[in-house]
Parts: structure tokens; sequence; C-alpha cells
């Protein structure tokens, strides 16, 4: 099985999903895209695509010129080829703007360990079978999907309070995931240390928030990486 990670960030990457694909022995190509990476011309190798998370934004295009190639990739793994497809906070961003969504600044930004109620579409889906109906999950963003209300391709699979499209599917092969399922313990240390999301971080909960926002990504850690690996082994399901 041979899988194809685009990621924004070095510290962003599939983490605890990223351990269980290398136990069991799965190929992973990693891009790193603010680095100078380049996206292989020939996508119908891979197996499946799993978009990262990243301190930019879909619509920074100027800054970040490498964005209009990816979201062509993008497009085409999975419009095209229709092929599987995991996006995480950004990457889910990206998803939602090439099916034909926009991304909008939220209000206000969810940073925290909040709860995502997952709809009853859920409950027959094969990504998020097995699931609870409500789930805490890692949150730190500042965007989000809108506008995909009348996309008949598209499945609104769960919801936060103040965010609707915390999961959105495409077709049935697909799938964006606003929050970070793919955490560790190391996650909060490790994305605290980028200006951005720092700067985020302080905005929404204060100084000195970092350490308090450790340790309670730490005590959910269990319930989490549980939840990440029963994504992951539905998500196989997707490509067998």
């Amino acid at each position: 099985m041979k899988i194809l990670v685009l990621q924004h960030i070095s510290c962003e990457t599939p983490g605890f999903i990223k351990d269980l694909m290398i136990k069991d022995g799965i190929e992973l190509t990693t891009i790193q895209l603010d680095e100078g990476g380049t996206i292989p011309q020939n996508l119908s190798s891979f197996d499946g695509m799993f978009c990262m998370g990243g301190p930019m934004d879909t619509w920074m295009e100027d800054d970040y010129p490498w964005l209009i190639e990816e979201k062509r990739k993008i497009k085409e793994f999975v419009v095209d080829l229709q092929k599987p497809f995991l996006g995480f906070c950004l990457g889910c961003q990206l998803l939602g703007e090439v099916a034909g969504g926009q991304v909008i600044k939220s209000s206000p930004p969810e940073i925290g360990i909040l709860n995502i109620d997952l709809l009853k579409e859920s409950q027959s889906d094969v990504l998020f079978h097995n699931f609870p109906s409500s789930i805490k999950a890692l949150q730190w963003h500042s965007y989000e999907v809108v506008g995909l209300e009348n996309n008949n391709h598209i499945t609104l699979l769960g919801s936060s309070e103040t965010t609707k499209y915390q999961i959105l599917k495409y077709k049935n092969h697909a799938y964006g995931i606003q929050f970070h399922i793919e955490i560790k313990s190391n996650t909060v240390s490790d994305w605290g240390c980028v200006p951005e999301y720092e700067k985020a971080l302080e905005e929404s909960l204060g100084p000195g928030a970092l350490d308090k926002f450790d340790k309670l990504a730490r005590d959910n850690m269990q319930d989490m990486n549980t939840h990440a690996t029963i994504l992951y082994e539905n998500f196989k399901k997707l490509i067998q």
C-alpha cells in the first residue's frame, strides 16, 4: 500500500496515524511543500493521499505559490482519479475549496480540547464506523469551510458548537477533518514553537496558555489515540 503525504510544515505530520502506518509496513511518500518539495506527476500509483495542516491559509497563494499546484493535484486525485483522501485542518479546508466551498475566518477561532458531535449520517459511514456520537478532539484553527450546503457531492458528518463543517465527505472516498485526530503526546509542545500557532493560542486562551493546553491534551490523549486507531483501521477498508 502506498500513501502520498502532503505536509506544509515539518512538525505537522500524520502523527499517531503515521506510527500505525509504519507499523503496518505501508509505504509513505512525504512531500514537504514549504521546503520546495514537488508533488509527483503520476498520482495513479498511490493508493491514498493525506493532506496535513499548516500555518498558512488556502488564500495565501501570493505568499505560497505552491498552493496553486497543490490544489490542482488534490482535485486530480479526488475528483478525477476518485481515490481515498484524508485532509486535516488546512487539508480539510483545501478539500472544501476544491469541492466548491469557501474558506473564511472563524468567529471565534477554535482552540482547545473541544467536543465534536457526529451526525446520524456518520453511523453508516465507512470511515467513522464504530465512532461514538460525540468525541473530544484538539482544535487549533482560525479559518473554516463554508458554502457547501447545495453541493450534492458533499455529506456533512460532524460539527462542533461553532464550526459546521468539522467533518465533510466528498462522494464516498474523500474526507476533510477540521480537527486534529492525529495528535501525539508531543504535538502541542511542538506546535507551540510555531509563531503563528503560539499567537493564535495566546489570543484565544491568554498568555502562558501553552502549558495548560499541553496538559489538557495529554489528559485526553488515550481517548484521542483510540479514535485515531479506529479511523486508521477504517481508512484501510476504503483502500482495499
